[in-house]
């Protein structure tokens, strides 16, 4: 559809709001090729000395780039031709412009970001040519580069997008319908993961019934905050696992006083923290989400407080309680007295000084990886952590979905991202038949330490809600004799092969113990007890949050920081309240409570 003439001006605005950043970086582009002329005079007389050495690697390079297409070419020849019309190739080459988010990690010598084995090996899969439009890395720069793309309606062939960008993209009438192109050449394992959440993953993407993006699936395990404990010092003092807010506490005061790690040294803390106190719906480490939830706060989410009506977490009176107990805490030096301070929040746990942390089902990937295989006396456990008043573990739903493959409008061959998301899901949940292709990709994998998924086209993965809880199981009958293992999913085989590898060997893999102890431990916490879930009911932007919103959230950061390192009283969490109000929070909420009430 067209954009009216009030979403050409928004768009204007928009566009005029990126130029400075454009700007700064074409000025940085001249400002370093000035000073690569000069240095290029000085250097001029050292090029003869340097052709040999050039030439010798080039040789290298070219022989390097020759194993490289050979070994590519003999796991093209294997691959099997599929009639399926979900993963059949192009007859003649496809090319697909996308905007693509480059990893952390570092590719080796001869391969670059749009040529690497995931890269080739997908093309040979599908005849589909992905070029790179624009590359950004990590997810601001990313956001930016998108929302520039939009403001200058200057978008790729495909690329994944937030809520508010997909809103934008549909108003703007920029991207199409992709109903068809689902039907018509969605896989089967797409559509039964879709179909899995009750269809709450693709109506997110549905506008006036048509569907304008493929979402990715969140893992429901990953809203959930456990409490991670260095089970080898409760055993040497003497303690048992915790249940309540009263057992954190006395945990975190023997772990201060009664060094846990034999030192003889008072060099420990109590809990780990994280600045902002709560990360709200993407949880990480170190958060305070779960002591919230403990008294039925959940702030950063919209929910329906006992009368049904929409309200924001951040403002709701149980919020005053966790505070209080926080300060509390912090006051006795039960809470790290540097938390607020560190740059990253995982530094008391990778340096073992803390025994005690709030984070997800995954924290064996990252930082206990790091931490055990600096101490490999470590021995943490998960628990589902503190219960409520009533003995309840109570905890927030995560978000259905948060991102969007979406295609750009008049690109003559939508369904070639589809066909992509069909290729890299099916490699990623270990199902895809070319196994001397996947073969190689699982030695890279090995050998440089990269994960394939880094390097798919799109930052987009799709898996069952429940997947974590699900594997679990599926491991643990087999262990206890109660399922054959040949029948074991490959996702959940791969788990049992490392739980295997890691018990007859302990910790001398350490990438086979991360997945292994996460499954284990984090996998047991999650289904040890029953949980209440709290589902928030929206995850957009209004209007008036696009104009207030940073403020408000600055507010709210740095009234619950002061808070609890006793910068202000807990009275100062009524004055946050109206202030919220008056800034723009009574107009965001009525904005919110009209969305939802539709």
């Amino acid at each position: 559809m067209k954009a009216r003439s009030s979403d050409g001006a928004a768009r204007r605005r928009l566009l005029m709001s990126m130029v400075k950043l454009a700007t700064d970086s074409q000025i940085e582009s001249e400002t370093n090729s000035q000073t690569d002329s000069v240095n290029g005079a000085v250097n001029g007389a050292a090029k003869i000395v340097k052709l040999a050495v050039s030439c010798s690697l080039t040789a290298l390079l070219l022989v390097s780039c020759a194993d490289r297409d050979r070994s590519s070419g003999e796991a093209a020849a294997s691959l099997k031709a599929e009639n399926d019309p979900a993963y059949a190739a192009y007859e003649t080459p496809v090319t697909l412009q996308i905007g693509f988010k480059i990893p952390d990690a570092r590719l080796i010598t001869g391969d670059t970001n749009d040529n690497n084995p995931m890269s080739r090996y997908l093309e040979q899969l599908t005849n589909i040519k992905v070029v790179h439009s624009w590359e950004a890395k990590g997810d601001e720069a990313f956001s930016q580069k998108a929302d520039l793309a939009i403001a200058s309606s200057d978008i790729p062939d495909a690329m994944v997008v937030d809520r508010d960008q997909l809103r934008k993209l549909v108003q703007y009438g920029m991207i199409q319908d992709l109903s068809d192109s689902y039907e018509m050449y969605g896989s089967s394992l797409m559509k039964e993961m879709y179909d899995a959440t009750g269809g709450a993953a693709l109506d997110e993407a549905r506008f006036d019934g048509k569907l304008y993006g493929l979402p990715n699936i969140a893992i429901e395990a990953d809203a959930t905050s456990l409490l991670w404990v260095r089970k080898d010092w409760l055993d040497r003092l003497g303690l048992q696992p915790p249940q309540t807010l009263d057992d954190i506490a006395r945990i975190a005061q023997a772990f201060v006083a009664q060094d846990p790690d034999g030192n003889g040294k008072r060099d420990t803390v109590g809990l780990a923290g994280y600045k902002w106190l709560v990360y709200g719906q993407k949880l990480n480490m170190s958060g305070f989400d779960a002591v919230f939830s403990s008294y039925h706060a959940f702030p950063k989410n919209w929910i329906r407080d006992a009368s049904g009506s929409v309200v924001y977490g951040s403002i709701a009176p149980e919020n005053k309680l966790a505070l209080e107990k926080l300060a509390e805490w912090y006051r006795l030096g039960l809470i790290d007295p540097q938390f607020a301070l560190y740059k990253e929040p995982q530094e008391p746990i990778t340096s073992n000084r803390t025994g005690l942390f709030f984070g997800p089902w995954w924290m064996p990937y990252y930082p206990l990886s790091e931490a055990v295989a600096s101490d490999t006396k470590a021995e943490w456990r998960a628990y589902a952590v503190p219960l409520d008043a009533e003995g309840q573990y109570v905890t927030h739903s995560a978000p259905v979905t948060d991102r969007y493959l979406v295609v750009r409008k008049g690109y003559a061959h939508p369904e070639a991202a589809v066909k992509l998301l069909n290729a890299f899901t099916r490699l990623e949940r270990r199902q895809d038949p070319n196994e001397a292709a996947v073969r190689q990709i699982d030695e890279f994998a090995a050998k440089t330490g990269i994960q394939p998924r880094q390097y798919y086209p799109f930052d987009l993965l799709l898996d069952y809600t429940d997947a974590i809880e699900q594997r679990y199981h599926s491991v643990t009958d087999v262990l206890a004799g109660r399922r054959d293992a040949g029948k074991l999913d490959p996702d959940s085989r791969k788990i049992y092969d490392y739980w295997l590898a890691e018990q007859a060997s302990p910790k001398k893999d350490m990438d086979g113990w991360k997945a292994a102890k996460a499954y284990e431990y984090g996998g047991l916490a999650l289904v040890s007890r029953p949980m209440e879930r709290v589902k928030s009911v929206f995850y957009g932007t209004t209007p008036t949050m696009e104009k207030r919103w940073a403020e408000l959230e600055k507010l709210e950061n740095e009234t619950f920081l002061s808070i609890v390192v006793g910068d202000l009283p807990i009275d100062a969490f009524d004055d946050f309240v109206q202030q919220w109000k008056a800034k723009g929070g009574s107009a965001i909420t009525r904005e919110v409570q009209n969305l939802t009430s539709r």
